[in-house]
């Protein structure tokens, strides 16, 4: 067993840093949180989040990161709440250490494809800054590498989760480093007989493998001294996951002539290219293994010269060539390098500012998105295969694959999109629907009087683009119904021969804004042209006249059929009207409802007991929930648990398990009793049921309600 890390081990790098202080503060404070806390692995706790900072220390991660990883476990397995870290440490550190708590309550429940997407939009969703990431994947590859320690059900479901989950999300952050580690560790405990046949295969001859990188590398020292280059050499045989990955592909064992690897470092570009052609002045290449992903970056934003040689006694080598830049980049990703400037490094620079605002539109877009179009975009700008176009300047722009001139035209700029008239690709003239391929060089024509087409959103394949046509058209309707809803009232008043200033005077329009609970005489005319007010509603409002709108409905519901409405609530003799789920009591498919008319916000739809309804108000109108409809609803339940156990990640799967989703969750202490408030989504009470009785069978949960009792 390896022995664990200890904060004097590594004082000498942090000291280097430049908040040192405020990181041994932030060590001593876990030290002491976690005090007496033992790991499954017989080691003290605080172990765990010292070998968390030293994965990420390798990493090159900032002096916020490095704080927040010591303090990542003081909320979880330990007695501090968000609001204690934001006042002893600051918001930012705060944030990060509640969003990593958050994630790591959360497991996969199964191997379905459904549930991968699911977990992965939460990890996505809670990670409001990329950091958030980064310390998951270190939380992750330490608990991987004690893995052992847990019993083997689990240590499948682990490795399951991080195969699934986490090493895609490290793959798209370019962390080589923690990805390889990762593959090779799930592997092993995945499936255990293969792992070990391929170790034992290369065992079998890594004293021999050995011998000939150790001869190769000593013939391309010679040669790169001899022609005056500064270098670095290191060889490897490659690791079990890559071999697997090979033969999983068809590939037999004989055949994969890359178990032999070599990486040069140099300083320069140019000096990648000149080592591959000395290599290839000396040993024979393999036909169609060169790759030059210098020029062609690869979608994590690696950079490398690949070729495969017939090296010493006639054994195969895959040798890489690159800058110590590109392996920095290469290894340990995005948020650790994204701020290099320097001449070369600039198209890697670009790419990364490009993924950072693709991770913050993702993450702001899914306030605003259906799960299913959340989901959608996820997979689409995050687990898709990309492409790398480039600006008629050689900027780099990075876009999924599928992509059309118009989402590189929002990728630039949000101005450039509005304005897009036309594209030339490789000096063509091509229409806005056509699909971008790898290394294409795009220009965009723009017109400054232009303005986008709705038909772009059946085009274009980003959610950035997408979200910028939507909002672009969403201010333009906005701006429609502002100026129709003024004509709407103006034309009312002429009607009744009154007087625009005498009846919208300043004390009137007071009187609405307050009643209706408008910001502004705006959003007053923007509720008229959008029929959410009628104008005769607000004119009664302003003149007191006693024979309101919502008074007109009451007299109506006595005489009108029952008729049918195409949304989920029939209401009785009503059709275009707007219709409210209460928020108070928030019913759902299947409980009993009633109808209550508002002043001037339409029908608003309560359970029958909801104490907010009294029995006897002449406002009431019988409603009935519409069956033929298929649509979700939110409800809140209270899961009340022993006060000595935390069970919140198990409660979130069950309801996962049934296809619902948690849309929020609080913590509440009520009566020295521990209560979750989940907020969830789902279609009817017979669902809300399975959910219920699903959490009951859990080991200390006491009772689970609709009410907060």
């Amino acid at each position: 067993m390896e022995k664990t890390v200890t904060f004097d081990q590594l004082e000498s790098r942090l000291k280097k840093r430049e908040k040192y202080d405020e990181i041994k503060r932030a060590y001593e404070y876990a030290l002491k949180e976690h005090s007496g806390m033992k790991r499954l692995t017989g080691d003290d706790f605080i172990t765990h989040p010292l070998e968390v900072t030293k994965i990420l220390l390798d990493l090159n991660v900032d002096d916020t990161t490095i704080i927040a990883s010591l303090l990542h476990e003081v909320i979880n397995n330990g007695n501090k709440t968000y609001e204690d870290l934001k006042e002893d440490f600051g918001e930012e550190v705060a944030m990060i250490v509640n969003s990593v708590s958050k994630i790591n309550k959360l497991e996969l429940p199964d191997n379905n494809e459904s549930s991968v997407i699911y977990l992965r939009k939460i990890l996505v969703g809670l990670a409001e800054d990329v950091r958030v990431l980064y310390i998951k994947l270190a939380d992750r590859l330490h608990n991987m590498r004690t893995n052992w320690a847990i019993n083997p059900l689990k240590q499948k479901q682990k490795a399951n989760e991080t195969m699934n989950v986490l090493v895609p999300i490290a793959h798209r952050l370019g962390i080589n480093s923690i990805k390889s580690e990762l593959e090779n560790l799930s592997l092993y405990y995945l499936k255990p007989e293969v792992y070990n046949d391929i170790l034992e295969k290369l065992n079998n001859t890594v004293s021999e493998l050995n011998d000939y990188l150790e001869e190769m590398k000593e013939s391309i020292i010679e040669m790169l001294t001899d022609a005056g280059l500064k270098f670095e050499i290191k060889g490897r045989v490659k690791s079990v996951y890559s071999i697997y990955n090979k033969l999983q592909n068809g590939k037999k064992w004989d055949n994969i002539y890359d178990i032999l690897a070599l990486r040069v470092f140099v300083n320069t570009e140019a000096e990648c290219y000149q080592v591959i052609g000395l290599i290839h002045s000396r040993f024979r290449p393999m036909p169609k293994r060169f790759k030059d992903y210098i020029a062609s970056p690869k979608e994590n934003m690696y950079q490398s010269l690949h070729t495969t040689v017939f090296g010493v006694e006639g054994q195969v080598f895959e040798i890489q060539v690159r800058t110590y830049e590109m392996d920095e980049i290469a290894e340990k990703g995005l948020a650790s390098h994204w701020s290099y400037k320097e001449k070369g490094t600039k198209k890697i620079q670009n790419i990364m500012e490009q993924k950072l605002e693709m991770f913050r539109n993702i993450i702001e877009s899914s306030q605003e998105e259906s799960d299913v179009d959340f989901e959608q975009s996820i997979n689409t700008d995050l687990f898709t295969d990309l492409i790398y176009t480039y600006t008629p300047k050689g900027d780099v722009v990075e876009l999924p694959m599928g992509s059309t001139p118009i989402d590189f035209a929002y990728r630039i700029h949000s101005q450039v999109g509005d304005t897009t008239v036309g594209a030339i690709v490789n000096d063509q003239i091509v229409p806005l629907s056509y699909t971008l391929q790898n290394e294409d060089v795009v220009s965009i024509k723009t017109n400054p009087n232009a303005t986008p087409n709705k038909d772009w959103l059946n085009i274009v394949k980003t959610n950035q683009a997408k979200n910028k046509i939507k909002a672009y058209f969403s201010k333009q309707d906005k701006e429609l119904y502002v100026n129709k809803g003024k004509e709407i009232l103006e034309k009312e008043l002429r009607k009744r021969k009154l007087a625009f200033g005498d009846v919208l005077n300043n004390e009137n329009i007071d009187k609405i804004l307050k009643e209706l609970k408008l910001k502004d005489l705006e959003e007053l005319y923007l509720g008229v042209g959008s029929l959410r007010y009628t104008a005769g509603y607000i004119i009664n409002l302003c003149i007191d006249d006693v024979k309101q709108v919502d008074d007109i409905l009451i007299e109506k519901k006595r005489v009108l059929p029952k008729i049918n409405y195409k949304g989920d609530i029939l209401v009785e003799g009503i059709g275009n009207i707007m219709v409210n789920i209460a928020k108070c009591c928030m019913p759902v498919k299947g409980d009993e409802i009633i109808g209550f008319i508002t002043k001037g916000q339409g029908i608003s739809v309560h359970k029958k007991d909801c104490p907010n309804v009294a029995n006897n108000s002449n406002r009431l109108i019988n409603v009935s929930w519409n069956m033929d409809s298929v649509n979700y609803y939110y409800t809140n339940i209270y899961v009340s648990i022993k006060d000595t156990k935390d069970i919140l990640a198990e409660v979130i799967t069950e309801i996962g398990k049934k296809d619902s989703l948690v849309r929020s969750c609080k913590t509440l202490d009520k009566d020295d009793k521990l209560i979750y408030e989940l907020n969830i989504r789902i279609k009817d009470t017979n669902e809300l049921e399975k959910i219920k009785n699903a959490i009951l069978k859990l080991n200390g949960v006491v009772d689970v309600s609709n009410v907060l009792h």
